[in-house]
């Protein structure tokens, strides 16, 4: 066996049962929404019946425990390392507001021609790009968490900007140039401000307090090696239990039309496969190094889900073919990244700058440093 992978072996030795088994309760978690929500009567209802200015408090709550102890992590004393990063920040704008998508457009209208509200929710999808779950992706492969956090507030300020203007121009006035059907789109800043608000604003403002308090109370090696441990686990809890509250939702909706979400999952499939792997190869192609190619890819891949499906609902109503189409987009994308996570740690083995150990899900450092002391600061 070769030193890589004894290291491998060791280390996942060393993991906790919740990290070494990450697809399988993801899976799980996914099944159990599902069933929840088809067998629990008014389980949907009341879920639904919770929420405040088109927010979902219960999923609100889940991303809030999901992202706080990722963005405590981050050093953001480094954060202006990445501003200066002017190829990073530049692809990143590129792939997320240029290329995704003109992309979901294309594969929207090229997979789903005769069915026009499917093909319109995967298109509300494209334009809602990632500033939350992409945290817990890039974590887990070993990508930059400076580099997340500042691009995924970049992707806020743009969210807020270019959503609606971006609607309207993929559903008017780009299907009239070219003499296809045209669909309008009515959404205010106002309430996509406040999705950033709730699903980014408030833990990034939590994760820099607990450091910033932390740190000058009790310093840094207490802050790093006692303080993050302790809160480290409850981000992939506040994702499992997301991930079982979004299922619950739909449950009934994802059951009651398998042949139409299969159509739907065409086009995300080889969507979120185009975005990350574009985002790898100008990542390589510009030498950022492994951990900022990785973040660079999960941030063009992943979507704001919860942003597509606000949307989708508030415009053409909870039982609408759009509003589907925005719920079978975690069905395929948190598998998808979870898969390509992985992809993403064997890749490693081409970048000189890549972690020591490859094919685990986990990661505590923003830089490639001893893989041992990695996955025992995550524990």
């Amino acid at each position: 066996m070769t030193d890589t992978t004894t290291a491998t072996a060791a280390t996942r030795g060393r993991l906790s049962a919740l990290d070494r088994g990450l697809p399988l309760w993801i899976g799980l978690a996914m099944v159990g929404g599902i069933l929840l929500g088809r067998f629990v009567p008014g389980l949907t209802d009341a879920l639904a019946a919770m929420e405040v200015a088109g927010i979902s408090i219960p999923i609100a709550l889940g991303l809030l425990i999901m992202m706080y102890p990722v963005l405590a992590k981050v050093r953001y004393d480094k954060v202006a390392s990445v501003t200066g990063d002017k190829k990073l920040l530049v692809s990143s704008l590129v792939l997320n507001w240029v290329v995704g998508p003109a992309l979901m457009f294309t594969l929207a209208w090229a997979f789903l021609p005769d069915l026009p509200e499917y093909r319109t929710g995967l298109i509300i999808v494209g334009l809602a790009r990632c500033i939350a779950m992409v945290v817990i992706w890039n974590d887990l492969a070993c990508g930059d968490r400076e580099a997340a956090a500042v691009l995924v507030a970049i992707n806020s300020v743009f969210q807020v900007l270019a959503f609606s203007l971006l609607g309207y121009f993929y559903l008017t006035v780009l299907p009239g140039w070219l003499g296809l059907d045209t669909q309008g789109l009515d959404v205010s800043a106002g309430q996509i401000a406040l999705n950033v608000l709730v699903f980014l604003g408030i833990p990034l403002v939590a994760g820099f307090a607990s450091r910033a308090i932390g740190e000058r109370a009790r310093g840094r090696e207490w802050y790093e090696e006692r303080f993050l441990p302790r809160i480290g686990p409850w981000a992939l809890y506040g994702l499992l239990f997301t991930i079982v509250l979004l299922f619950a939702l739909q449950g009934e909706a994802v059951t009651s039309n398998p042949l139409d979400v299969v159509r739907i999952a065409l086009p995300l499939l080889v969507y979120f496969a185009v975005m990350w792997g574009l985002g790898m190869l100008l990542g390589a192609a510009l030498r950022l190094g492994y951990a900022r190619t990785v973040t660079l890819a999960f941030t063009a891949a992943g979507n704001n889900f919860e942003l597509a499906i606000a949307v989708a609902i508030g415009t053409f109503g909870a039982t609408s073919g759009e509003a589907l189409a925005g719920v079978v987009g975690p069905l395929i994308e948190v598998p998808v990244l979870v898969g390509l996570v992985y992809v993403s740690l064997w890749c490693a083995r081409w970048f000189p700058d890549g972690p020591a150990v490859t094919g685990t899900a986990a990661s505590e450092a923003p830089q490639p440093i001893d893989a041992p002391q990695r996955i025992k600061e995550s524990r």
